[in-house]
């Protein structure tokens, strides 16, 4: 889909496009009442700077709608994002669900990381350490990788 595509559809269709990058429903809304971006880098802009001042809860709506690392995502955006992770040792993806596990119980959602082109060894790593992290500073990285993968995402989408 070309920028200019999503610049013409109806409030609602875009905001059903842009939840594929992020399942979070009143950034959607705000980021397709933004419209038109002419380019994909006012796109990015845009978003980027609306995902700063989601609040709280549509960020827990955006974390419910990712799935584990390490585990088969449904999505296709998932996928590609974790195919170096699928690929990875059985043995490192078993420590990745119950590093998953133990994020959860910590942190009460799921362990979200931009894993693109990311090994399954890199991420339980990043996973070991930011077990470490206080709540806030945890939910400080949790909206920087959110942000990512959105990025990410909405790159893809302008890009295809």
């Amino acid at each position: 889909m070309h920028v200019e595509e999503l610049d013409r559809l109806d409030p609602a269709r875009c905001e059903e496009v842009l939840r594929t990058c992020c399942d979070a429903p009143r950034w959607a809304a705000r980021v397709a009442a933004a419209r038109p971006f002419g380019t994909p880098e006012a796109l990015r802009a845009a978003a980027a700077a609306e995902l700063v001042t989601t609040p709280e809860a549509d960020v827990d709506t955006a974390l419910a709608a990712h799935p584990r690392i390490g585990e088969r995502p449904a999505g296709e955006s998932s996928r590609l994002e974790q195919a170096a992770v699928l690929a990875g040792d059985p043995q490192v993806l078993e420590e990745l669900a119950a590093g998953n596990r133990r994020y959860e119980e910590r942190f009460g959602h799921v362990y979200l990381v931009c894993a693109s082109g990311r090994s399954a060894p890199e991420l339980l790593s990043v996973l070991r350490a930011r077990l470490g992290n206080d709540p806030a500073t945890e939910r400080a990285v949790v909206r920087r990788e959110l942000a990512a993968i959105t990025d990410l995402r909405l790159a893809r989408l302008v890009a295809s």
